[in-house]
């Protein structure tokens, strides 16, 4: 069992927290930029047409 500490985390792109990586993105990791979908709903809005 890995501890919290030892996980990989990044800073969300809309809201610029940190947060860390989790089993449910396991395979997408490097392609994860917002810590919830509300962030990922909001932060897509951004810049569109």
């Amino acid at each position: 069992m890995r501890k919290k500490a030892d996980l990989p985390s990044k800073v969300c792109a809309h809201c610029a927290l940190p947060f860390s990586w989790r089993k449910k993105w396991e395979r997408d990791w490097e392609n994860v930029k917002y810590c919830s979908e509300r962030c990922r709903r909001a932060g897509a809005g951004k810049g569109g047409a």
